[in-house]
């Protein structure tokens, strides 16, 4: 995007994710009408100074683009909530995060002239600033109707992203792939270092660092290739 097409960015959710997003997008010059409040404020403020704090109705009424980074299963009551109380404005962005929901679910909102995008960049949120340093670099899925898709392209290389566009059609098993790779790969080193405990090992989130990164590393070169990863791993 060039500096003439600067957008008033606001945010809905102050998770781990809305935070991030909203901080990245400030470093690539768009400008923070607000955020609605979160659990932890404090955290926010350290991420965000000086943003207001507001209601979700407030903040899609002062924004030009509307970030959504709430629960699956928040998100469909929200954009609908918003909409009966007639928030949604002609020709205003409105972006979720979502990686398992495609473009249906912000339909009430496009039904009052919103344009409707889908941009879930894939790491891992810690909601802190160390999280700015994940984006660069990394992927995110984006969805759009085409006529906006360059939009939305943009704004995911302005997080830092290199986009790769989902069809809208894939978004269910595109989140399916995330869930699937995020918990059972949470779940396997828990169990891990669990059973290094068990066994006296120190420090065994340390000790499984070095192997868990190599081998994942190998079962991503196998995956690009096609092929099933080396049994051996050591």
């Amino acid at each position: 995007m060039t500096a003439a097409s600067r957008l008033g960015v606001g945010v809905i959710g102050a998770g781990r994710v809305g935070p991030v997003l909203a901080a990245a997008l400030a470093g690539a010059g768009h400008a923070l009408t607000g955020i609605t409040p979160g659990s932890d404020r404090d955290r926010v403020e350290v991420m965000l100074p000086g943003v207001p704090v507001l209601d979700a109705d407030e903040v899609v009424r002062r924004s030009e683009l509307v970030v959504i980074a709430v629960p699956h299963d928040e998100l469909p009551r929200l954009v609908a909530g918003l909409a009966d109380v007639g928030a949604w404005q002609v020709g205003q962005l409105v972006l979720h995060t979502d990686p398992a929901a495609g473009l249906d679910v912000l339909a009430p909102a496009a039904a009052r002239g919103a344009i409707p995008l889908a941009v879930h960049p894939a790491i891992a949120f810690t909601g802190s600033t160390l999280d700015l340093r994940q984006l660069v670099g990394a992927y995110a899925a984006v969805t759009a109707p085409a006529a906006v898709l360059p939009i939305a392209q943009a704004l995911a290389v302005e997080l830092g992203c290199e986009p790769v566009v989902v069809a809208d059609a894939d978004r269910a098993a595109y989140g399916e792939a995330i869930a699937t790779a995020t918990q059972f790969a949470s779940s396997i080193v828990q169990q891990s270092a669990a059973l290094l405990s068990e066994a006296q090992v120190p420090a065994p989130g340390r000790f499984l660092s070095a192997l868990v990164h190599s081998t994942v590393d190998r079962a991503l070169v196998a995956a690009g290739r096609g092929s099933e990863p080396d049994e051996e791993l050591l």
